[in-house]
């Protein structure tokens, strides 16, 4: 079953960090509405007309005035969604990698198992192809991750994530760059909520690789791990 063929799910908000992705944020809002018809965007400070590309596809839109880092983004989106009575928080990226199927399965997932978190994984199936240098660094923040989480996921990085309400009420980032991926793992974890992981087809596109977002998340990855 496709995104497009499946019911909405109404009782769910995407939510959606950005930060600079004018050229592409149109499309993917209007890609994700007829199957998830809350979206919230969080404008982090962007220069280049974002929010109002967000808007015009039909997003609601929160803006921060400054750039806080896409943990705020993010911690300002799940406030936002409970605060409109979501029973799932579902966050989603802005750059096209993220497919609405995907994120619509993790919802079933969480309603049919009755589990409290979803985390989305790269690694249970070889469709996705990040890269060797980027599979490296990604299986290293693993291995950090669940170290210091005490859980044990196959993919830590990942911003495709299915929050139920009370699972999202224990989310509160401090944390910027990519430490916030991390530190929302912990977070989770000490929940005590029951999770699964779910397997999700990232699509490194053009777009983002002619932006370096690949190379460059992994470099901070590895950066963050060791300063954390």
């Amino acid at each position: 079953m496709t995104g497009m063929s499946r019911p909405p799910v109404d009782d769910a908000w995407l939510v959606v960090p950005l930060f600079n992705e004018a050229a592409v944020v149109g499309d993917v809002v209007r890609g994700v509405l007829p199957t998830f018809p809350h979206v919230v965007c969080v404008d982090d400070g962007s220069s280049d007309g974002s929010a109002a590309v967000a808007r015009a596809a039909g997003a609601r839109v929160l803006e921060h005035p400054v750039n806080l880092g896409q943990g705020a983004a993010l911690q300002t989106g799940i406030t936002y969604a409970l605060s409109r009575g979501a029973r799932y928080v579902v966050t989603f990226d802005a750059d096209g990698q993220h497919r609405v199927e995907d994120a619509a399965d993790m919802v079933d997932l969480a309603r049919r198992e009755d589990v409290a978190i979803v985390f989305g994984s790269r690694f249970l199936d070889d469709r996705t192809d990040a890269g060797l240098l980027k599979r490296i660094v990604l299986k290293v923040a693993v291995w950090f991750t669940n170290q210091s989480t005490g859980l044990r996921l196959t993919d830590a990085h990942n911003g495709l994530r299915v929050m139920r309400a009370d699972a999202a009420r224990g989310v509160r980032l401090r944390q910027d760059r990519m430490a916030h991926a991390s530190e929302i793992v912990l977070q989770l974890g000490r929940t005590r909520l029951p999770w699964r992981e779910h397997p999700v087809h990232v699509l490194y596109t053009d777009y983002s690789r002619g932006k370096g977002q690949s190379l460059w998340n992994s470099v901070n990855i590895l950066v963050d791990l060791v300063f954390r």
